[in-house]
């Protein structure tokens, strides 16, 4: 099957929107088939403002209209908990209450994008597709992630080099969560972006910083790290190291 057959099939069509590639490219393609798509996002504690942004701007791109939901996740005491199973009590939470809003709105079928190169069995969360009979219209196509990046980029769309953005969740290590660690979090990849950086992470465990960057960056970082010390230290009182490991790097 391909994506034009997909909504041919279903032409009425609610999307868990994200401003990412993948959930991008998704739109993209139900707008070009002619389907009816209504994009989601689920604004929370969890999402830096940047990522509603990118998502505003690809649907004004788009022409597409997207509804904001603002819901309270720090509310959960089971995400809040942070533990393994984190990840699948907030999808639930947070693809529950879009599944019910967009059935009231009209639409019969609910959408994600999750694609050919995500690894299910690997993350609790996608446990939740299955419950709330989400599809995933891109792994159902056998679409990867690098083959995605490729449409999104003849596609046209200003976001087809933007590097996967895992929550904010993710950040807080060995502890519960807490806004002022999300936050901290959030403030430390602001300032590491406007040194040059891309697609790295600010790790929190107590308070102490983990800074993890891809290979092609480690150089760049260390040649850098007096003036990254500088500018982080005041938001943790045990300081800030640079991960020897680096992160696995994206081919584009």
């Amino acid at each position: 099957m391909d994506l034009e057959t997909f909504f041919r099939q279903n032409p009425r069509v609610a999307l868990g929107f994200s401003g990412g590639v993948d959930s991008s490219y998704l739109l993209y393609a139900a707008v070009k088939a002619g389907a009816e798509i209504g994009a989601y996002y689920i604004k929370t504690a969890f999402q830096p403002e940047f990522e509603c942004e990118d998502a505003k701007g690809v649907c004004r791109e788009l022409g597409v209209a997207l509804t904001v939901l603002t819901m309270d996740i720090m509310a959960e005491p089971e995400v809040v908990k942070n533990s393994e199973d984190r990840c699948y009590y907030c999808k639930r939470t947070l693809f529950g209450a879009l599944s019910n809003r967009a059935k009231a709105d009209g639409y019969p079928v609910l959408l994600d994008g999750t694609n050919a190169s995500d690894d299910i069995s690997d993350r609790p969360g996608f446990r939740v597709l299955q419950e709330l009979s989400v599809l995933s219209p891109l792994k159902e196509c056998g679409l990867t992630k690098p083959a995605i990046r490729s449409l999104t980029k003849d596609a046209g769309l200003f976001i087809w080099n933007k590097p996967a953005y895992a929550c904010l969740a993710t950040r807080v290590k060995d502890s519960p969560l807490t806004r002022k660690a999300l936050q901290r979090a959030e403030r430390a990849e602001e300032i590491i972006a406007t040194l040059g950086f891309s697609d790295f992470r600010i790790r929190t465990t107590g308070d102490e910083g983990l800074m993890q960057v891809t290979t092609s960056q480690y150089r760049q970082a260390v040649e850098s790290w007096d003036e990254i010390n500088t500018k982080l230290s005041p938001l943790f009182a045990d300081g800030v190291k640079l991960d020897p490991k680096t992160r696995k790097e994206e081919a584009y």
